[in-house]
C-alpha cells in the first residue's frame, strides 16, 4: 500500500508527523534525553518489522555509521533544546542544517562556496543573531546553542546519505538504536510512577507517530519526490511544529525570535528552491 501512494503525499505525511515533536515533547514531564531514549527503542522496534517486511538488507559501513552518529546527535540535541527554549526556536534553528552542508562542504572537502552560498549563509547568520539576542534576555541561550548543533548535525545526515556507500535507512535503524543507548541511564533515573497516563499518551504518540512511522514514510517518499517539491513539502514542518505548540500549550515566539525565525526560514527556503531550480536549467540545457 504505502508504495502505490505518490512521493509528495509520503513527503507531506513524514512532515506532519514530524512537526508534531514540538509539542509532544512540552508534554512529557521528563528529561530530554530520557525522552529520546523512550521513543528510539520503540521506533527501532518499527523500523526493525518494516525492514524485514520489505526485504531491505541491513548495511553496516563507515558511511552508514557516521549517519548513524549524526542521526543520534540530532535527536538528543533537539529534544534537550526543546526542553530549554521555545519549539519555535529549537526547530527554526535545527532548519539551518543546509547552511552547515556548505559550511561543511568547504571546510571537510575543499569545495568553494559559490556567490548564492555566501549569501545564503550570510542572510541566515543575521537571522541566528535575533534568536541569541533573544536568548539573552529570555534565558533560552543554552537551548538555542544546542538545537543549533542539532541543525548542525542534521547536515552531517544529508552529507553523509549522499555518499556512494551510503543507507539512509540503514542509518537510522542505527541511530534509533544509538538514541536508545545514549539516553538509556536518564531514561533508567526518571520518577516513572509520578508520570500522568496524558503524559505516557504522549510518549506512545511520540515514539509510534513523531518518530517511526515519520521516518518510514520520510524515506519512502524522497525516493519518489522531486528535489524542489521536497524542498516546499519538509517546509511545513517548521511552520506546523510552533504552530501546533502555540495553539495546544500557548507557548508563542517573541517578537525578536519570530523575526529571526521568519528571516532563516526565508533564506532556506529561497536557497533551496533556486538552487533545484539552477540544477534543472542546467540540465534541460
Amino acid at each position: 500500500m504505502l508504495k502505490k501512494m505518490p512521493g509528495a503525499l509520503c513527503t507531506l505525511i513524514a512532515a506532519c508527523l514530524f512537526a508534531l515533536g514540538g509539542l509532544l515533547i512540552k508534554l512529557i514531564p521528563w528529561n530530554g534525553l530520557a525522552i529520546n531514549s523512550f521513543r528510539s527503542i520503540i521506533a527501532f522496534v518499527m523500523l526493525s518489522a518494516y525492514l524485514k517486511a520489505i526485504g531491505h538488507r541491513v548495511v553496516v559501513n563507515r558511511t552508514v555509521m557516521i549517519g548513524a552518529f549524526c542521526m543520534v546527535a540530532t535527536n538528543s540535541l533537539y529534544s534537550v533544546a526543546n526542553k530549554l527554549t521555545t519549539a519555535g526556536n529549537a526547530i527554526i534553528l535545527q532548519f539551518t542544517a543546509p547552511i552547515f552542508v556548505i559550511i561543511f562542504s568547504a571546510l571537510i572537502f575543499g569545495k568553494k562556496p559559490r556567490r548564492a552560498d555566501l549569501i545564503a549563509c550570510a542572510c541566515v547568520f543575521c537571522g541566528v543573531i535575533f534568536f541569541f539576542v533573544d536568548g539573552i534576555s529570555a534565558g533560552n541561550m543554552l537551548g538555542n546553542f544546542l538545537a543549533l548543533l542539532s541543525g548542525a548535525a542534521y547536515a552531517g545526515i544529508f552529507m553523509m546519505n549522499t555518499g556512494k556507500d551510503a543507507d539512509p535507512l540503514s542509518s537510522v535503524l542505527f541511530g534509533m538504536l544509538g538514541s536508545f543507548v545514549t539516553g538509556l541511564p536518564f531514561l533508567i533515573m526518571q520518577d516513572k510512577s509520578a508520570t500522568p497516563s496524558s503524559a505516557w499518551t504522549a510518549l506512545i504518540c511520540l515514539a509510534v507517530f513523531q518518530l517511526g512511522l515519520a521516518y518510514v514514510f520520510f524515506t519512502e517518499g524522497l525516493s519518489k519526490t522531486p528535489p524542489l517539491a521536497a524542498c516546499l513539502i519538509t517546509g511545513v514542518e517548521a511552520v506546523l511544529n510552533p504552530t501546533l505548540v502555540a495553539v495546544f500549550y500557548h507557548e508563542t515566539l517573541s517578537r525578536l525570535s519570530l523575526a529571526g525565525a521568519a528571516v532563516v526560514f526565508l533564506s532556506v527556503m529561497i536557497y533551496n528552491i533556486s538552487g533545484v531550480l539552477k540544477k534543472d536549467g542546467e540540465v534541460a540545457g
